[in-house]
Formats: C-alpha cells, sequence, structure tokens
C-alpha cells in the first residue's frame, strides 16, 4: 500500500504522548495495515460505538477511553467533520441536557453537563453561539425558572477537549435574546430582564481575550425571537406571535459603524420561522405557511418559496434549525432530525428532504437549540 506524502505528514503530527503510548503497546492497531492508515479509520467509527470497541485490545481501549483524546486526535490528522449539537430538554422534569448527532454516521452522543444547576433554568431562556470551524460553542445568559430572573452566565465547550469552561459574565443580565458572530467576534443585543422588561443594549465578547465590551443601544426596547448574520451584519426580528395584531419589529446592526438601523418592512414581515445563512441568502423554515422553506430576495424586499416537499410531517414543533454546508438541517420533537439538500439553480433553489429517526430513548426531549460545529 502507497501513502501520500499529505497523509504521512498528517501521521507526525499526532499526539506525542500518544504516540509513544501506542508503541510501547507492541502491537499493531489493526493486522497487516500500517498504524497511521488504521488510525484514520479508527477515527471514523462513530461514538456510540466507542465503548464496545474499548474491548478489543490495550491499543484501541487507549484510542477510545475518553472522547477528548479521541477528537484531539481528529483534529491532529486534519477531520473536519459536521457535527449537530442540541440543547434539548426532558418534557416532563425540564432538566437540560445536551445531545450530539453525527452527520456523517446519523448516530447519537451526549457531552458532559454545563456547570450550571440544571433544574432551575428555563432551557429557552438560553442563547447558544457556536464558532463551528473552531469547535467552539458557548451558552450565554439564561433565566432562573425558580425566581424569574435573568441570567448574566457564559460558559464555553471546546470539542477538542470535551469540556466546559465558565468564562466571563455579560455586562448585562439577559434571556430571549439576539446573537450571532461576526469577524469572530460574539454579539449579543435586546432580550428580557427582570419582570419581563425588554432591554435595548447590545454588548461583544472578544473571545481571544475574554471581555465583553459595549456596543450602541439597539434604540428601541425588543427580546428576539431569531436572530442572523448577513453580509457582515447582525439582523434581529422579535419575530410573529398569535394573534397576528402587532407586525413585528426588527433591527440591523453594522459593526464597522456601530450603528443599528430599522429593518425593512419585506424582511420583517415575511420572516415567520428559523433562519439559516446559505449562499449568502437568508432561509427561512416557516412556522406558520405549513413549514414551507423560503428565501429572501433583498432586490425586491420579499420572500420567495424555495422549490419541493414542505418539512416533513415527522419534524414537529417547536424545532430547531442550523446549516452545514449547502445543508438545513431541522431538529424536531422527539429529536428527529430532518436534513434539507439545498441545490441552487441561478437565482431560484429547490430542496431534498432526508429524514432520520431519532432512537427510542430520545423520545420524551424537546429541542431549544441547534449548532454546528466541526471536528
Amino acid at each position: 500500500m502507497t501513502l501520500s506524502p499529505k497523509f504521512r505528514l498528517a501521521a507526525k503530527q499526532s499526539d506525542p504522548s500518544f504516540e509513544l503510548e501506542m508503541r510501547l503497546k507492541g502491537e499493531p492497531l489493526i493486522p497487516g495495515l500500517p498504524d497511521d492508515v488504521a488510525l484514520n479509520c479508527l477515527l471514523r467509527i462513530p461514538v456510540d460505538n466507542h465503548m464496545a470497541c474499548r474491548t478489543v485490545c490495550k491499543r484501541w481501549y487507549s484510542l477510545f477511553a475518553t472522547k477528548d483524546r479521541f477528537f484531539c486526535q481528529r483534529k491532529e490528522l486534519g477531520f473536519h467533520d459536521p457535527w449537530l449539537f442540541v440543547f434539548a430538554f426532558h418534557k416532563s422534569s425540564g432538566k437540560i441536557q445536551w445531545k450530539v448527532f453525527d452527520l456523517n454516521n446519523f448516530a447519537w452522543h451526549t457531552i458532559p453537563a454545563m456547570p450550571c444547576k440544571e433544574e432551575k433554568v428555563c432551557p429557552q431562556g438560553f442563547r447558544c453561539i457556536c464558532i463551528p470551524h473552531e469547535g467552539v460553542l458557548y451558552v450565554c445568559g439564561g433565566v432562573a425558572s425558580d425566581v424569574g430572573c435573568p441570567l448574566n452566565l457564559v460558559v464555553k465547550y471546546e470539542v477538542g477537549k470535551n469540556r466546559w469552561t465558565v468564562m466571563k459574565k455579560m455586562i448585562t443580565a439577559r434571556s430571549i435574546f439576539a446573537s450571532g458572530v461576526i469577524d469572530g467576534m460574539i454579539y449579543v443585543a435586546g432580550g428580557k430582564s427582570t419582570d419581563l422588561f425588554e432591554l435595548d443594549s447590545a454588548e461583544v465578547l472578544d473571545p481571544n481575550k475574554g471581555i465583553w465590551y459595549p456596543v450602541a443601544s439597539m434604540g428601541t426596547n425588543m427580546a428576539s425571537y431569531d436572530s442572523a448574520v448577513v453580509n457582515g451584519k447582525l439582523l434581529v426580528t422579535e419575530g410573529w406571535f398569535w394573534p397576528f395584531y402587532v407586525v413585528p419589529r426588527g433591527q440591523i446592526y453594522d459593526p464597522k459603524t456601530d450603528n443599528w438601523e430599522n429593518m425593512a418592512s419585506g424582511l420583517r414581515e415575511g420572516w415567520t420561522g428559523s433562519s439559516v445563512v446559505l449562499y449568502g441568502r437568508l432561509f427561512v423554515v416557516s412556522e406558520h405557511e405549513r413549514t414551507k422553506l423560503k428565501v429572501y430576495n433583498a432586490e425586491t424586499d420579499s420572500w420567495d418559496t424555495v422549490e419541493g416537499l414542505p418539512l416533513p410531517e415527522q419534524i414537529c414543533k417547536p424545532f430547531s434549525v442550523d446549516c452545514c454546508d449547502n445543508r438545513i438541517v431541522v431538529v424536531g420533537r422527539n429529536l428527529h432530525v430532518a436534513v434539507g439538500h439545498i441545490t441552487s439553480q441561478g437565482c431560484s433553489f429547490s430542496v431534498y428532504w432526508q429524514v432520520v429517526d431519532a432512537p427510542e430513548s430520545l423520545s420524551d426531549f424537546t429541542p431549544s437549540s441547534a449548532q454546528v460545529l466541526f471536528a
């Protein structure tokens, strides 16, 4: 078997202590294969099979002993696959838990619990923000369900380390607020404060320094139903709520000018669901129009329906949405997953849905957020 120079170079970048440990075991990872080829194969095994893999031999046990070692080795060998991190809560107890869905192997596993008192928080109050290609996830804000008090909590999860870190708190405690990542900086805005009072303040986190800084206020007090980053700007909508007596407000923040402006009427009035950004365009999985997918046309300030079937019936509300490459991923109640494959056809788009049913063990969970990270 001939190995490419690139493949050999990647193997040499592995963790030295791990490689030494492997060599001292004195047996090949897979008989008949060079260790770098075998390791590349083993690092593709779904996480839910790791427990069984540990029993094969000492070297396999060492590789699959912990998720942090497994993902560290994947990073060293240049793996960059999508994993869907779902922030879910148990329908009966309200207890929160993170579930991870392997978008390549369609398998589930869990990660450690967040460092907070899970039984005393409202899942919908948190805002989950990710920096996908760094494999980093932030969970901010929230609300204590027993006293209805908003939180300024900030915790960070790193896939490579498989652990949470408590970060410097936000300047203002808030829940149900907007967020977005622009040029590596994390922005949050609006939300609800004590006694459900709506905020107009906004702030930004420099992840490298771990420090929050205030930015220009929104100019209007509002909580956020949804938000997105398009063309380097943060779009914030408070969303439609039944009954539809009042047209929703919307604001757009430009970090280059530190200025907010009102959202165009067609954009805010047609934003009737959860959004993702693909092909530089804003897509929405609508919650009020038979869950049809639609895309915003900035030139006409209107929304176009994406060709294809509506969201599959297995995906029940409430659902959470994110994207990966040219795919939209929707997680519904009971954690059933629909993957929408988006095809661009000039100025129009079409979608083909693929459904992955969740195992019975997840049937009592409801999603609150979904974030794609690469690792």
